[in-house]
């Protein structure tokens, strides 16, 4: 189930009864009702982004719960998928802060692939039916990722977006990583997120810890596939 880099920081939890409960009540609720992601896209923020290779940690709360939408990176949608609220908003700021155009599409993979861990704080979701899976273990497991990072010997920048995100901060050393903390990008808080220059924020801190910038620039899929 875990990818092979996150196994040696992380297997032992799924062997706790927690996580045991959790699977049992994943399994029954995929019986009754539509859950996202699919099963095999559950761990994909893990799989795309290996433990080793972490240098940034944006926390998200639970997966989108609309057909097609949820696909295991926070804040995600695959390619053909409308851009949710929160994501248009990200793009915003993006396009302010950093002169990148608005892409097509909200596949945040390319973040992934440099480094971005984009982890929901829940990982299943009922379809149409917010924070459904909250409370059942995933906030467990998900602390255990954040306290996994946290405790490796290279340093990594944790993003903190919103009330709920902020209330992981006792989980990190915050002597040897470096904490960004700012408003929701949701439709409910954009008037505070929009102008807080996150990005650069970030990769002044990547930089700070020796490692390279992420290249926050998504491209058009138009433009990919010509």
């Amino acid at each position: 189930m875990l990818p092979d880099s996150w196994q040696a920081a992380l297997g032992g939890e799924l062997d706790k009864p927690y996580f045991q409960q959790l699977t049992d009540f994943v399994a029954a609720e995929r019986e009754k009702h539509r859950v996202f992601p699919p099963e095999d896209q559950v761990f994909a923020a893990l799989e795309a982004t290996p433990f080793d290779q972490v240098k940034v940690l944006i926390l998200g709360q639970d997966p989108y719960h609309g057909e097609g939408q949820g696909h295991g990176l926070c804040f995600s949608v695959r390619p053909g998928v409308r851009t949710p609220p929160s994501l248009r908003n990200i793009f915003k700021e993006m396009r302010d802060e950093l002169g990148h155009p608005i892409p097509d599409n909200g596949y945040l993979m390319p973040w992934a692939e440099q480094g971005v861990l984009l982890l929901n704080a829940v990982l299943t979701v009922r379809e149409g039916e917010a924070n459904s899976h909250k409370g059942k273990g995933w906030e467990k497991f998900t602390d255990a990722v954040i306290r996994a990072v946290s405790g490796r010997p290279d340093p990594a920048v944790f993003v903190l977006w919103g009330n709920y995100a902020k209330k992981k901060l006792p989980l990190i050393d915050t002597e040897r990583h470096i904490v960004i903390q700012g408003a929701h990008p949701s439709p409910l808080s954009a008037k505070l997120f929009l102008g807080s220059r996150p990005f650069s924020q970030i990769n002044a801190a990547v930089e700070t810890q020796g490692h390279q910038a992420i290249d926050w620039r998504i491209h058009d899929l138009a433009v990919a596939a010509g």
